[in-house]
């Protein structure tokens, strides 16, 4: 009828249903790992050959923007529209491919700190956030993987 045309039908959930279905339970690891990377980074030395300026990037615009997403799919904004499927695909493959490039940049220079004995604890630090960072990185491709297969079945 016409009035099903008129509102979309969508199998993305919204509300508290944001908590309990995969892919969109992993909202949650995604903030407290993408955090900790952005913490751990913000506690380190920076050199001038030291790319932790696009860690920290990457870090800061995945977490804002997620918080978003998070609170566009909490307050339902995204049954409004079929685009939403396509949006949340694109994004955190985007996501997954930033935080994949900066973990390997920040595990580059995690390397090259290994054998500076007055920089120990920066290079403790650097550790923490190459393991938070491949964290957070297997969470955005798993959110991704998991909101393709939705996409694709819907």
């Amino acid at each position: 009828t016409a009035g099903d045309m008129a509102t979309p039908s969508s199998s993305l959930p919204s509300g508290c249903g944001v908590f309990t279905t995969v892919p969109d339970v992993f909202f949650l690891p995604e903030f407290v790992f993408g955090g900790l990377v952005w913490i751990l980074v913000a506690s380190t030395k920076v050199y001038l050959e030291n790319p932790q300026g696009w860690v920290m990037f990457v870090s800061v615009f995945c977490f804002v923007v997620t918080t978003l997403w998070f609170f566009l799919f909490i307050s339902g904004v995204n049954q409004r529209s079929t685009v939403w499927s396509t949006l949340d695909v694109a994004y955190h493959a985007l996501a997954a491919f930033f935080y994949l490039s900066a973990s390997v940049a920040l595990a580059n220079v995690t390397i090259r700190l290994q054998n500076d004995s007055l920089n120990f604890k920066s290079y403790q630090e650097d550790i923490a956030a190459v393991v938070m960072s491949y964290i957070a990185t297997l969470f955005y491709v798993l959110h991704a993987v998991f909101s393709a297969i939705r996409w694709k079945s819907s």
